[in-house]
């Protein structure tokens, strides 16, 4: 069962792990989009993300990070 765009902690870390370098504080939500739909575990809708959810997945990120 792979990632979906709920899964808002899972993704995260997925993120963290992928982006070790990258900055969760200041990548924009086209970015965090994209590296998203590039996960090898997600699997769902790439055009069903919205600001809401990209909100979601930077502030676990970030919360990951600390």
């Amino acid at each position: 069962m792979g990632l979906k765009w709920v899964d808002s902690l899972d993704i995260a870390i997925a993120l963290d792990e992928a982006h070790p370098d990258g900055d969760p504080r200041t990548i924009n939500f086209v970015d965090l989009r994209d590296w998203v739909v590039a996960l090898d575990e997600f699997d769902d809708d790439p055009h069903h993300s919205g600001e809401k959810i990209l909100e979601a997945i930077q502030a676990a990120w970030i919360e990951e990070r600390e």
